[in-house]
């Protein structure tokens, strides 16, 4: 392809943007809000995995040592405990380190300051690198000798991984449905500018026009409306998400949920608006000048 053929398909496809206005304003905006609305969705999901990541994290099970070690023996364990397969650390908790942390969680209890530490176990508190695996790294632990009890919160991490999977389903889901009906709207839209050019396109064919000499002008059209459509809805999406972002700071109730900057997200959000924005336009270019050709 020359270039003063391609200098030729872009001002045709330029040229035809602004020939129909009110009809390129109407695929631009249906691109904004179709990219929106898929930016938002997984922008939500990307907080909401990173979230469940974090309490992933703070989860941990607890490892209670045998009375009959000493504190040398129950020292020891920590290294048989780090071997373990999807141990992440694990921390020695003192008798009566255990007991300290018990009363500071109940200060205005007078009954809890006078406990006897005796009453309590050396622990270890373990943390764990897959939430997945916490069965089988509950019943690996226990099997180490000098280790009494474990408690893991089985149900609770059930919850998480639950969360975590419908949330990333769905949202795969919509993202898939919603740019499936993006090209088809895009493509639908262009349609009718190209049906208005159907003279047009009818009399080039008839002195001999080649198909791709017809077709580029629409995908140049298409391939800048998809761009545009992409600059717009992010800088729309930015906007948006700082506007979210302050929203959560500033609320009290929300303080424990930690939303990621968008100065971490931008890189991958514009090349994903991009890239989404450009085969939107052509996508819905090519399927809507391919009747018209009879390719």
């Amino acid at each position: 392809m020359a270039k003063h053929d391609i200098g030729y398909f872009a001002h045709e496809g330029l040229s035809n943007m602004f020939s129909h206005g009110f009809m390129s304003f109407a695929a631009v905006g249906i691109t904004v809000a179709c990219l929106l609305i898929m930016g938002t969705f997984t922008l939500v999901a990307v907080n909401a995995n990173e979230l469940l990541r974090d309490l992933e994290q703070e989860n941990e099970i607890l490892a209670y040592v045998d009375d009959s070690c000493t504190e040398a023996e129950s020292k020891a364990l920590q290294k048989k405990l780090e071997t373990v397969p999807n141990v992440a650390s694990a921390t020695y908790i003192s008798k009566e380190q255990a007991m300290e942390d018990f009363v500071a969680q109940y200060p205005d209890e007078d009954m809890f300051q006078d406990l006897d530490p005796e009453i309590l176990r050396d622990r270890y508190a373990i943390k764990i690198t897959d939430l997945e695996q916490i069965r089988q790294t509950k019943e690996a632990v226990q099997s180490i000798p000098g280790i009494a009890r474990v408690n893991a919160y089985e149900e609770i991490a059930g919850g998480f991984i639950t969360v975590r999977n419908v949330a990333t389903v769905i949202c795969v889901a919509l993202i898939a449905i919603l740019f499936v009906v993006s090209v088809f709207i895009i493509s639908n839209t262009i349609k009718l500018t190209t049906f208005d050019r159907r003279d047009e396109i009818a009399i080039m064919r008839m002195v001999g026009a080649t198909n791709g000499f017809i077709r580029w002008p629409f995908v140049y059209e298409g391939f800048m409306m998809g761009l545009l459509g992409a600059v717009i809805a992010f800088f729309s999406q930015w906007g948006l998400y700082e506007a979210v972002t302050r929203g959560v700071d500033n609320n009290d109730t929300l303080q424990l949920i930690h939303v990621i900057p968008f100065q971490e997200l931008w890189v991958p959000v514009a090349v994903v608006f991009a890239i989404a924005g450009i085969l939107i336009g052509v996508g819905g270019s090519l399927s809507a000048i391919r009747k018209f050709l009879q390719v």
